[in-house]
């Protein structure tokens, strides 16, 4: 899909998004286009655009004859999704001069207020958009536009698997303590300790996607060594 987005299909997008991305539809789960037209008052024709949306972001699949469903990774996939991610991450920490410039510093420590005042407010998307800016600012700083740029695309592949915990709010009390870690590491000149701390800083939201996906994919995988042994 090219272009902007109509007001219509536009809200219909972000509410299915929303709900995939806080959890309160499970990966795996089937998006029915009748019970969408219902819910949003829509044609069929703007449902099957919305989904054709989410698919391309990457946070839905569509199968001819099947239908739409909420993406579900493997854990072989969330496992090399985030291998990826920590690399990433840890090289553009590495890249940062340090100790950072107070106008960096001052940027983030504003973002990491907005983050918290969103989440005392319980506004969960603003919550996730605030700490995505408040990430790509920090990773900004390396210098370097294309490790950025591969650093927001993982972002967005791990959306499934990471904005759900924003949701918790003791894993939002750990990040926000994070948030202020790497602040105060801005500020000295060990640049391996915010490189870790980066890494370790995403870890949460893949033990948790891991660990609310486990039961169906072991029921797959019994599923299939049955039919195994009966075929």
């Amino acid at each position: 899909m090219t272009g902007r987005l109509s007001v219509e299909l536009a809200s219909i997008v972000t509410a299915i998004e929303s709900d995939i991305i806080f959890g309160r539809l499970a990966p795996g789960v089937r998006l029915v286009e009748d019970s969408l037209m219902a819910r949003f008052g829509a044609t069929r024709h703007t449902i099957r655009l919305a989904l054709g949306e989410l698919e391309r972001r990457g946070i839905a699949t569509r199968e001819r004859h099947v239908g739409a469903a909420v993406r579900s990774y493997s854990r072989a996939e969330v496992l090399e999704i985030y291998q990826v991610r920590e690399l990433l991450q840890r090289q553009a920490a590495l890249m940062i001069q340090l100790p950072a410039p107070a106008a960096l510093i001052g940027r983030l420590e504003a973002l990491n207020a907005r983050f918290a005042e969103n989440a005392r407010r319980g506004d969960l998307r603003a919550v996730h958009e605030s700490n995505d800016a408040f990430h790509l600012t920090l990773f900004g700083a390396c210098g370097n536009t294309y490790l950025l740029g591969s650093i927001a695309d993982y972002m967005a592949l791990s959306l499934p698997m990471r904005a759900t915990t924003l949701a918790d709010p003791e894993a939002f009390k750990t990040s926000l303590r994070q948030h202020e870690m790497m602040i105060g590491l801005l500020g000295d000149t060990d640049n391996w300790a915010l490189a870790q701390l980066c890494v370790e800083h995403v870890w949460p939201s893949k033990h948790d996607y891991l660990q609310r996906t486990a039961p169906a994919e072991e029921g797959a995988d019994r599923l299939k060594r049955s039919q195994a042994v009966l075929f």
